[in-house]
């Protein structure tokens, strides 16, 4: 009786390290294949079963295990296999890649968010203004530079906006703004179906901005500054500062909240190119860094922030403008050259390096 006892109880073990075995055979074979984001396009054949596809997806490195995907298929009864090009990515678990190649809209309603259709990709760089914007989305779809200016115009559009995006407020609505959403449109390179409407293009680019922002919303609660005002400031430094030093910015947006906190003009180069709606390169003159309006900084009676963000802002600017280098500088010059840039706490040494760099620089 004894026997048949230990029996049974290293049988019940025997059968619960197996089903262990199983869950955590399942959980891994299930599990994504990488961590990292990486996309891949996948096109099921015409003919295709999931036997035959199995061998292409573990090549693709979207599956672990090509018989336990064939297997797993057949135990969870899944949907029949939609012929067509998606556009999966490495770090999918398996469960969501099997709802997609099923196009199972019952347990995923986005699931055709995933077809590759006839596409365009736009890439829009950090640090370039609205017009260019619009030149990009003019050269790759049907619409003009005309429609595209007359819809980040609208008042209308703009104001369902402001009620969609929590960082999108009133202040864009300033009519001393040149174009409202300048600033609020995160770069990067977007895939859009050839179909897609100015506002479906904007609205992608408004999206993938809030998530790069969301991290910093806390920060907004105690800060002096409203989010306008942040974004301005961040396009400041975006544009003040060359990508191979991108950390610089974070000291180009220290100087900018030292001199609005002594009442001095910002004195940035870059605002009067934007007040002048200057796209040259060339070096600007005494006349034009003299010219007031409500983006020239380098007025000497404009004390305060321009009316609005003046370009595209990266992530580097973003942080920057929210958590902004220590110190007390409130000069900087750049070497337009080397894009280095030195920052000071005093006139004499900032003039000495101006002088140095006069050769170099050029212009006023």
């Amino acid at each position: 009786m004894r026997k048949l006892r230990n029996f049974m109880i290293a049988f019940v073990i025997l059968i619960a390290i197996l089903f262990a075995f199983i869950g955590i055979s399942i959980r891994y074979y299930t599990g994504s294949v990488s961590k990292e984001s990486k996309e891949v396009v996948f096109t099921v054949p015409e003919g295709s079963t999931w036997s035959s596809i199995g061998p292409l997806l573990k090549e693709k490195k979207l599956i672990k295990n090509n018989t336990f995907f064939k297997i797993y298929v057949r135990l969870m009864k899944v949907k029949t296999l939609k012929q067509n090009t998606y556009r999966l990515n490495q770090n999918m678990e398996l469960d969501k890649i099997l709802v997609i190649l099923s196009q199972n809209e019952e347990k995923d309603k986005n699931v055709k968010d995933y077809i590759v259709v006839d596409e365009i990709s736009m890439t829009f760089q950090e640090g370039i203004n609205m017009r260019r914007i619009a030149k990009i989305i003019e050269s790759n779809t049907n619409y003009s530079y005309d429609d595209v200016m007359k819809k980040v115009s609208d008042l209308d559009y703009l104001k369902t906006l402001i009620e969609k995006y929590w960082f999108i407020t009133d202040s864009i609505l300033d009519s001393k703004i040149y174009y409202p959403l300048e600033g609020y449109l995160f770069p990067d390179t977007y895939r859009f179906n050839r179909d897609a409407t100015i506002e479906d293009i904007f609205e992608k680019m408004l999206d993938e901005m809030a998530k790069k922002l969301e991290p910093y919303k806390d920060k907004l609660e105690n800060n002096k500054y409203n989010i306008h005002e942040v974004l301005t400031i961040a396009s400041m430094a975006e544009k003040e500062v060359s990508h191979k030093f991108s950390e610089d910015r974070l000291k180009v947006a220290r100087v900018f909240y030292n001199r609005l906190d002594r009442g001095m003009s910002l004195g940035s180069d870059v605002t009067t190119r934007y007040a002048l709606k200057l796209d040259e390169t060339r070096p600007l003159t005494k006349n034009e860094y003299d010219t007031c309006n409500n983006y020239n900084t380098r007025c000497l009676t404009f004390t305060k922030l321009p009316a609005g963000p003046i370009s595209t802002i990266s992530e580097s600017s973003i942080k920057a403008a929210f958590e902004p280098a220590e110190g007390n500088y409130i000069y900087f010059v750049s070497n337009i050259k080397t894009g280095e840039t030195f920052f000071f706490d005093n006139y004499t040494d900032f003039q000495k390096k101006v002088n140095e760099l006069s050769k170099i620089n050029g212009g006023y």
